[in-house]
């Protein structure tokens, strides 16, 4: 049975104390990690040491995050919990999709792999019929030009390049 404090909850129960939790953990995590990763410097201005910032914000969650939990009417899990922690497990998915295009630019090249991936994503998210392939594609093909041609970004060029004869070699890694 509900306590008076729980029915009075302002906002939706479902995932609340899951986001309490994770928040935590991972505040504290990361602020255990923060000797490591920054330092502070001699001779500069306390605002303006590396390590300051990133302690400030840390610490923030931290706090807030135990505070979220503490002041939560309910300790336990329910069912909701459990359906909105498997939502939030499906982004996961497209952080793969993204670390799994990251480590294919080197290998293949940026225009092979953009081609790839731009129609198997849009497939993933139900574009499945000949228009919005053939949309994909050109896509695809127009993130590449804008970003090599008109933003001028330098994208190393894919290792199997390194296996094409000379003059393709080299057209292929400025161009592709």
């Amino acid at each position: 049975m509900q306590s008076e404090r729980e029915r009075r909850f302002p906002g939706p129960r479902r995932g609340q104390l899951l986001f309490a939790v994770a928040l935590l953990f991972f505040s504290v995590l990361l602020l255990s990690q923060i000797p490591g990763q920054t330092r502070w410097v001699a001779r500069t201005d306390f605002f303006a040491q590396p390590r300051f910032w990133p302690a400030v914000g840390l610490i923030a969650m931290t706090v807030f995050g135990g505070l979220h939990l503490y002041l939560l009417p309910w300790r336990r899990f329910r069912h909701a919990d459990g359906t909105e922690a498997r939502k939030w497990a499906s982004v996961v998915e497209f952080a793969v999709w993204f670390m799994g295009y990251v480590f294919a630019v080197p290998v293949i090249g940026y225009l092979p792999s953009t081609l790839i991936f731009v129609p198997l994503l849009a497939r993933r998210l139900g574009y499945r019929s000949g228009r919005m392939m053939l949309a994909s594609v050109l896509f695809a093909l127009a993130t590449v030009v804008v970003f090599k041609t008109f933003l001028s970004v330098k994208i190393p060029g894919g290792m199997v390049y390194d296996y094409l004869p000379g003059a393709i070699r080299n057209f292929f890694i400025l161009n592709l």
